[in-house]
């Protein structure tokens, strides 16, 4: 069985402090929702400081994002509203990171492309939420058991790559990587849409046997 990433196993940690307090896993769902807009609202900023902050809080969101997930497990208080908001937040969280930073970079060598680049990642995130969504409710048997699984090299998963907007915005790269991002999130997409045609296919050769 594949270990969970690095930040997760951290995360689990974090929360122990937690267990049998007043705090839910859907108030930290919600805090990370928060940051995250307000990260999002601070990078539609053309100011560096504004940006800078909004790196460092999108960052911080997205480390939270485990947080909810591995309080309801250890608490178990998992629950259908819980697993649902948590998916919702995901993809809300990247659709206003990739709106803000198409507003944010307007003024960038991007010009207004930056605006269809924003807009294209953030429908990309929406929709690779739906996806994921559909595919984990058709291969689980109850809802909340996750099946979807995301490629891992030395213990950090694919999506993990965000932690980088801090760092790179800091340092003044925060083009190319919103470039690369927006590309990024527009391939995922496709490959999380071939998912669900995949298995209908599969069920479809299943019931013809």
């Amino acid at each position: 069985m594949q270990k969970p990433p690095f930040d997760q196993r951290l995360a689990r940690v974090l929360v122990r402090p937690l267990i049998g307090t007043f705090i839910s896993p859907n108030h930290l769902t919600t805090l990370s929702l928060f940051l995250a807009l307000a990260g999002a609202l601070c990078l539609a900023s053309s100011e560096t400081l504004w940006q800078n902050c909004g790196a460092g809080l999108f960052v911080l969101a997205r480390f939270m994002d485990h947080w909810d997930g591995e309080l309801a497990r250890q608490s178990e208080r998992q629950s259908r509203f819980g697993y649902y908001f948590d998916y919702a937040t995901g993809g809300l969280s990247y659709a206003a990171l990739f709106c803000g930073l198409g507003f944010g970079l307007v003024e960038s060598v991007l010009d207004t492309w930056a605006i269809s680049l924003g807009l294209m990642g953030a429908v990309s995130a929406v929709l690779a939420m739906g996806f994921n969504l559909w595919i984990d409710a058709e291969t689980s048997e109850n809802v909340g058991d996750t099946t979807l699984t995301y490629p891992m090299i030395a213990g950090f998963e694919l999506e993990d790559g965000i932690y980088l907007l801090a760092p790179l915005t800091w340092f003044g790269c925060l083009v190319p990587f919103f470039t690369a991002a927006g590309v990024g999130a527009t391939l995922y997409c496709l490959w999380t849409l071939i998912r669900p045609f995949r298995l209908l296919w599969m069920r479809h050769r299943e019931n013809e046997l």
